[in-house]
């Protein structure tokens, strides 16, 4: 008989075919089990949250718990990758921004809205540094270094820039220097260590930041608070089914009155979620069209 090593052919063929069952067992459902659903993928847009990794696994095994399937959480470092992940069907919700919300009009279905200090909204705030005592307006900001969240973010880059339209000024040339941070709180720490001049930031952002980490925000000073805008929105792709859409919704509606679930919103900032409405973004859309967007 043939050998290989010190071990007989035909007893090798044994022990593969033994190995192929065993792993066949492990890969493939017993009879009577199914596989189950594909992950649900859920985006988050280039915020605060990007920073509590911890956090935001509690969350994921809360959601996945509540909705008995897998959870992925998918996070990009602009909120354009955000977008473009949505047109190519690669996400089924997300967290994002009022403005790329109305970019994805087409795409997306409204799911579910933040609610913040008891009401859906937010604002922009202008920030300088705290040693600047004498700016009481963005006008005074002319020919500074100016820091913006992301060229998709409302209240990090449409806000501060319509608010110079309005003052009658182009916002293109209206300061020395311009750069994107791609973070809100990234935002804050250029304005506090006085890379940039001003910046314009979310006040949610803001807002948390002084609670966890308010000697940074100290650094920095608030010269102006914004209208109110609808808060950054959770959403589905209009492909998702109506009963994975009502499922997760009924999950973000319900947190605030689920201990576990409220305690995770306590640690998000946040009161709860409400089913919210497009006239909460009728603002950011007069914006828009104000720069030639639909």
């Amino acid at each position: 008989m043939l050998r290989i090593g010190n071990r007989p052919q035909t007893d090798r063929r044994h022990l593969l075919r033994t190995f192929a069952a065993a792993m066949g067992a492990l890969l493939w459902p017993a009879p009577g089990w199914t596989v189950g659903p594909k992950p649900v993928r859920i985006g988050l847009s280039p915020a605060f949250l990007h920073d509590q990794h911890g956090l935001l696994e509690e969350w994921r095994r809360y959601l996945e718990k509540k909705l008995g399937r897998g959870v992925t959480f998918i996070s990009r470092d602009s909120y354009r990758e955000t977008i473009e992940l949505f047109r190519l069907k690669k996400l089924d919700f997300a967290w994002i921004c009022d403005y790329p919300y109305l970019h994805l009009k087409k795409q997306v279905r409204l799911l579910a809205v933040p609610v913040y200090q008891g009401r859906p909204y937010y604002r922009s705030y202008l920030l300088v540094p705290s040693s600047n005592r004498h700016v009481t307006s963005i006008k005074q900001l002319k020919n500074t270094v100016f820091a913006y969240a992301d060229p998709y973010s409302n209240t990090g880059y449409l806000v501060p820039r319509h608010a110079l339209l309005q003052l009658g000024e182009n916002p293109a040339t209206f300061f020395r220097k311009t750069f994107f941070t791609h973070s809100h709180r990234k935002v804050v720490q250029a304005v506090a260590i006085q890379l940039a001049e001003g910046g314009a930031v979310d006040s949610f952002v803001w807002d948390t930041l002084a609670i966890v980490n308010p000697e940074l925000t100290a650094k920095t000073r608030i010269v102006e608070r914004s209208p109110e805008y609808g808060f950054p929105p959770f959403v589905a792709h209009s492909s998702v089914p109506d009963a994975d859409f009502n499922a997760f919704q009924k999950i973000l509606l319900g947190m605030a009155a689920d201990a576990e679930g409220a305690a995770l919103l306590r640690r998000l900032n946040l009161d709860g979620f409400t089913p919210g409405t497009e006239q909460l973004y009728e603002r950011v859309k007069q914006m828009m069209t104000a720069f030639g967007e639909e």
